[in-house]
């Protein structure tokens, strides 16, 4: 199974969705929450490559953006072999 992180805040109607998908499908996620620390929204940016929307999303360390980037790759098919089912 595919390690899977997701950077997100508590009101991120974006980050509910994405962590939805996953609860869907059954697979454990870590939720590393930005809420009010800057330096966890930092660390998260660079991480993303400049990226400072929330959710971003990372399965085994690789950056695949966002809620949208991740309900593309389930709509063409491609997520659960990312994620390992």
């Amino acid at each position: 199974m595919a390690k899977i992180e997701i950077y997100l805040t508590d009101t991120c109607p974006f980050c509910h969705r994405a962590k939805a998908l996953l609860t869907a499908k059954g697979v454990p996620f870590t939720e590393i929450n930005v809420t009010g620390d800057p330096d966890a929204r930092a660390a998260m940016t660079e991480r993303a490559n400049g990226r400072h929307t929330v959710p971003q999303i990372f399965i085994n360390s690789e950056s695949i953006g966002g809620n949208d980037r991740l309900q593309a790759l389930e709509m063409r098919g491609q997520l659960n072999a990312l994620i390992g089912l």
